[in-house]
């Protein structure tokens, strides 16, 4: 049972020169990306022309990986994932669930099921990158520290991702390595059985007992993004269900939005006094205090208007959609010492004036009609793709890109309906997932759900470089042989164990290198060795298939191992180890409730 060194010397000894530096560019690739010095799409691209100048990767394969199914569904789900987003999909489950009066408990275990079933049908890294702004304003309204709540949610959307085809990239290699290897790839839901009760179990534990390892790091309570908050104005529409009620009526959905409503503008004077019993007309301004965020989450709550009618079609006239831009007023400006309204903003830039934050300082007047000082940071609407041309035209400088979107909620049926189709129809076979995927996006640009200037910015081109390198690197370890030598070198070392002994010894090694080096990598390198130890065993290669795209996933002891992790590292205050105080025992728990699972739905 012993792995002897002479062995090693043996195996040492029986490898060819292409398997000796193929060992050797994988071996400086993980040492590479666990010193952490360059990025990981450069080291594997690297690597990938190095293998190709050492001729132990074919020329005419060479960027076989930018083509393969895996690269191109990693990219069409972060489109897809986009669109989601923009139409206010997410958002309506959210707002619905979201609630700071909860106990700490309540709040993670309600966040980590969204976040699991998110990210069972997007990309997990959108799904966490979406609900952290959430789960950060709720811990700031519920006054404690997000690093209580941030890590939590985090394992919960790696989680989610097990359950689906395209929950999480190594499910998606998995599946392309097996069509490649036997034939056929897995389909949308043949992960469920498996992933599913490994992602209960493990939400289980992090709701119930994992939190509460999470070490007290209450001086890094607000380490998140220090947003603005800005005084703003939404307009009540013609057509708005909230005409006739009273403005009080809306303070409990505000409050929900961490919005604050400071009184109402009515034909351009401000109402003091009895405002909130005042009942609201079409046309009236709602004068609020919120972050960007916060506040196109009650305008797309609440069906508001971002400007008056005649205002918001001038604007969207050009039908390409609009974009916020945050900027701060100069001294030189052209809008310094003036308003909004007497430099023409809206007719001479089609720009309309969302907000304004003044370091505190009342202001009591009608936005357009307000007096912009220098250092007003203001909060812009401008028609896509002017936003350069309207800060020179005013003499402004612009704030970091910070991803600020206006929702598109009146296309989110038409989002999910488009997105649900494709799965359905992926998942009976009647097409192919990534001509279903494209199919989307296609269809998400010709909706304007995701605008076709922003195409390619969603895509996280880092990890496609990585997939596209890593890929040829990997066919060309099986096929030099380099998979089978680390397949005998396991089988050696668990000789005489039973089949599933071998399957668990797969699944620790799988995980424990997943901890440290990124995921994709794992996967591409496991998943060939798996198969090989499967045949070696005369036994069906799909539960060490299943084993490894469990165990890639469960990245959970270092900041490091998955995306997400490295994510909430800043926001959530957390130091390099504190992750495996709630990690490791999950881990223990992934494999403890998953080896039975696979031996159950995917017998040997």
């Amino acid at each position: 049972m012993a792995f002897t060194f002479s062995q090693f010397a043996r195996y040492i000894g029986a490898m060819s020169t292409d398997q000796i530096i193929l060992f050797s560019l994988f071996g400086a690739v993980f040492g590479m990306l666990l010193w952490g010095k360059f990025r990981y799409d450069i080291v594997a691209f690297s690597a990938l022309m190095i293998g190709v100048v050492l001729g132990v990767v074919p020329s005419k394969d060479a960027f076989n990986g930018f083509g393969h199914p895996a690269t191109l569904v990693v990219a069409l789900v972060l489109v897809v994932s986009a669109g989601l987003v923009r139409s206010g999909a997410v958002l309506l489950i959210t707002r619905t669930l979201v609630d700071s009066s909860r106990s700490l408990g309540a709040h993670i275990t309600l966040m980590g099921a969204v976040g699991g079933i998110l990210s069972a049908f997007m990309n997990n890294v959108a799904a966490l990158a979406l609900l952290m702004p959430v789960d950060i304003q709720t811990a700031r309204k519920a006054g404690r520290a997000p690093g209580l709540t941030l890590m939590p949610l985090s394992f919960a959307t790696i989680l989610g991702g097990m359950v689906t085809l395209i929950g999480t990239p190594p499910n998606i290699i998995i599946a392309s390595i097996r069509q490649d290897s036997l034939g056929e790839p897995f389909g949308m839901f043949d992960f469920a059985p498996v992933g599913g009760i490994a992602a209960i179990a493990g939400l289980l534990f992090v709701a119930l007992v994992g939190w509460r390892l999470i070490p007290a790091r209450e001086d890094a309570a607000l380490a998140a993004e220090d947003l603005s908050e800005y005084i703003a104005e939404l307009v009540v529409p013609e057509d708005s269900k909230h005409i006739g009620k009273r403005l009080d009526e809306l303070t409990e959905v505000a409050d929900k939005a961490d919005v604050a409503i400071l009184g109402l503008i009515r034909d351009g004077q401000r109402l003091y006094g009895q405002s909130r019993s005042v009942i609201l007309r079409a046309g009236d301004a709602l004068v609020l205090e919120a972050t960007p965020d916060a506040l196109d989450e009650l305008r797309s709550t609440l069906d508001l208007a971002l400007a008056d009618t005649a205002r918001e079609e001038h604007l969207k006239a050009g039908g390409e959609g609009v974009e916020i831009i945050e900027v701060v007023v100069t001294e030189t400006s052209r809008l310094a010492g003036r308003t909004a309204k007497t430099v023409g903003l809206a007719w001479r830039q089609r720009t309309v004036l969302l907000g304004i934050s003044r370091q505190g300082r009342k202001i009591t007047s009608h936005l357009r009609s307000t007096e912009l000082r220098a250092g007003d940071i203001l909060l812009l609407l401008v028609p896509r793709d002017t936003a350069a041309h309207v800060t020179d035209w005013l003499g402004v400088l612009p704030l970091a890109h910070r991803g600020l979107a206006v929702t598109e909620n009146s296309k989110v049926w038409l989002a999910i309906g488009l997105f649900a189709g494709a799965v359905i129809a992926a998942s009976f076979g009647i097409i192919y997932l990534p001509v279903a995927l494209g199919l989307v996006v296609i269809a998400y640009v010709l909706a304007k759900i995701v605008p076709l200037s922003e195409l390619y910015t969603h895509i996280e081109w880092p990890v496609v470089v990585l997939l596209g390198s890593m890929i040829p690197l990997g066919a060309a370890l099986e096929t030099s042989g380099g998979t089978e030598l680390i397949a005998g070198a396991l089988l050696s070392l668990t000789d005489g164990l039973a089949p599933w002994i071998v399957l668990t010894v797969l699944m620790v090694v799988t995980m424990t290198l997943s901890d440290v080096l990124n995921n994709t990598a794992t996967t591409i390198v496991a998943a060939p060795v798996g198969i090989q130890m499967a045949q070696t065993l005369g036994v069906s290669p799909d539960p060490f298939l299943m084993a490894v795209a469990v165990a890639a996933s469960a990245a959970f002891l270092t900041p490091i191992g998955h995306k997400n992790n490295t994510l909430i590292l800043g926001p959530g205050g957390y130091g390099f180890g504190d992750y495996w105080r709630m990690g490791l025992p999950l881990e223990i728990i992934i494999i403890a409730v998953s080896i039975p699972s696979i031996l159950v739905f995917w017998p040997l």
